[in-house]
């Protein structure tokens, strides 16, 4: 993943597939580009509609979300 910062996103309620390999074309959700990666998306489900934080850089350690990893991206 390439974005240095996360997707902050209004997610209404429901399962949402996040993106876990970087090569989706829709992201941070996924497309189904990981195919053939060895990887699959993060499955969350959405209880209630609120914002959420998806990591874009692929470093946080709580994975599909952000954790703030990339503010080490920024020092230097």
């Amino acid at each position: 993943m390439d974005q240095k910062r996360p997707f902050i996103i209004r997610e209404s309620e429901g399962t949402k597939y996040y993106c876990a390999c970087g090569r989706s074309q829709t992201l941070p959700y996924c497309d189904g580009s990981h195919k053939g990666s060895g990887k699959e998306p993060y499955a969350v489900t959405i209880e209630t509609e609120k914002n959420v934080a998806i990591c874009g850089c692929g470093l946080s350690a709580k994975l599909p979300f952000c954790d703030g990893a990339h503010k080490a991206l920024h020092q230097h």
